[in-house]
């Protein structure tokens, strides 16, 4: 089951600041066939990766890493915004496109030796994955790979990674 992500991925000029083309993926995630053909498709091209667990950022990436992790029979981890998760936390910020983020981890997950990918649904500039992956690699986990549903390839945030990365779809 193949699908086009062109007629399910939005274009919105200048959002959210000028100079920024927004990539809206609200129709993908309407669309149930799209959705599961998305999962299946992410499962078979990670699967071969093979994960301990698949890490979700927050908050577009979770809506993919927990339906990748079932169909793997493997544990999600949640990658939160800093001040969104309770608890022991290892956080890092990082600078976006457009300003300046951070993000935590539970530091109790018990994660030493574990072999992580990582779903986001944008990949631009990798300061996300990398922030990510640095967390992980905080507390002695391994990232084996990043996945993501839209890649911006002009801005070769794939070079800045140290790991695999698949792309469901990509745009120069």
């Amino acid at each position: 089951m193949n699908y086009d992500l062109d007629d399910l991925i939005q274009t919105y000029p200048d959002f959210p600041e000028p100079g920024i083309l927004f990539r809206d993926i609200s129709p993908l995630l309407k669309s149930p066939k799209a959705m599961s053909c998305a999962k299946l498709t992410f499962a078979d091209n990670i699967g071969t990766w093979v994960p301990d667990f698949i890490a979700g950022i927050d908050a577009r990436g979770f809506l993919f890493s927990t339906l990748v992790a079932d169909s793997l029979n493997i544990g999600s981890i949640m990658v939160r915004k800093i001040g969104k998760l309770p608890g022991e936390l290892e956080s890092q910020q990082y600078e976006m496109e457009y300003g300046i983020d951070g993000l935590s981890i539970k530091s109790d997950a018990e994660l030493k030796g574990a072999r992580i990918v990582i779903i986001d649904d944008l990949l631009a500039t990798g300061g996300t994955l990398n922030c990510a992956t640095t967390l992980f690699e905080s507390q002695g986990a391994k990232v084996v790979g990043c996945a993501v549903v839209i890649e911006l390839s002009d801005l070769n945030g794939r070079d800045t990674l140290n790991c695999p990365v698949f792309s469901l779809k990509q745009y120069a």
